[in-house]
């Protein structure tokens, strides 16, 4: 008992043969990753142990902004484990959700056989709930694998096994996650955060300067060497959800500045320094 709570995680792939009918895109697919942990714990530590698991998922949630909804899945028709497991179980996830200010629905008969759990459901743009984080509790494994520990008293108890996943699948939560912000990306998330945009091919030489100086300062950057109008380069630029344009020319060459278009919010002119620390500083506070 001294040694517990054990904690292991992975980031662990499963197959599941889905039918076609029900494949929808990167939100329910046939190969998936997720975060997978499992937690092995006395019956004193269970509490303590789903209050930390809640908590790192509210953070994780916080951090993507992502609005979510808690489901309480109680014991089905067929279940394994004892009853007074089950009960406990089943009001410590209450107990905690309670603690932590959270509402939930309960989901009566949903639990898995082996354990009652708490689904955490994310949000898409278009408001429908897509199963991401998970915290169950397992009564089979422990018995079926005979896992067990010794007590205070010095006997064998089987141990209280709860797994657990704080993202969910990748697939589906990155999906979800472009889903909820439409493909625009806080700038943190962008995977292109910033476009660099040559007047002509007179300023290539200065936009590469630019360039090497953000990509220096670890910025996702790509420069824009299309033989193409500044009309057109914008225009792609803000389709393509670019948060910040950075336009140079004569003018910015010559007075060693930049024209920055930062999505939805207009065009400014800065020194690129200042451009380099307000970057880092939205990269720092995830913005």
């Amino acid at each position: 008992y001294r040694d517990l709570p054990l904690r292991f995680a992975e980031m662990g792939t499963v197959y599941r043969y889905e039918k076609s009918g029900v494949l929808h895109g990167m939100l329910r697919v046939r190969g998936f990753t997720q975060d997978d942990a499992h937690i092995f714990c006395t019956p004193s530590q269970v509490k303590e142990e789903i209050e930390g698991v809640i908590d790192f998922v509210d953070y994780m949630m916080k951090i993507f902004r992502f609005p979510y909804r808690a489901f309480l899945s109680t014991r089905p028709e067929k279940y394994a484990g004892e009853l007074e497991d089950w009960d406990r179980a089943e009001n410590t996830l209450k107990e905690v959700l309670e603690d932590k200010g959270i509402k939930y629905e309960i989901e009566e008969g949903e639990g898995v056989f082996y354990g009652p759990k708490i689904d955490i459901k994310m949000e898409d743009a278009l408001g429908r709930l897509w199963q991401g984080p998970t915290v169950q509790f397992d009564f089979n494994l422990p018995r079926k694998f005979e896992v067990t520990y010794v007590g205070e008293d010095g006997k064998e108890h089987y141990v209280v096994m709860i797994h657990r996943v704080v993202l969910g699948a990748m697939e589906r939560f990155v999906g979800t996650l472009i889903e909820f912000y439409g493909g625009d990306l806080p700038f943190w998330l962008a995977p292109e955060q910033v476009r660099v945009l040559p007047v002509s091919e007179t300023y290539l030489p200065y936009a590469e300067k630019v360039y090497k100086k953000l990509f220096d300062e670890g910025i996702r950057v790509e420069i824009d060497r299309r033989d193409a109008t500044l009309g057109y380069k914008i225009r792609d630029g803000e389709l393509k959800k670019v948060p910040y344009l950075v336009v140079v020319g004569k003018k910015e060459e010559e007075t060693g500045k930049v024209a920055v278009r930062e999505r939805k919010k207009g065009q400014r002119v800065m020194e690129l320094k200042e451009l380099v620390e307000e970057l880092k500083l939205k990269i720092k506070e995830k913005k």
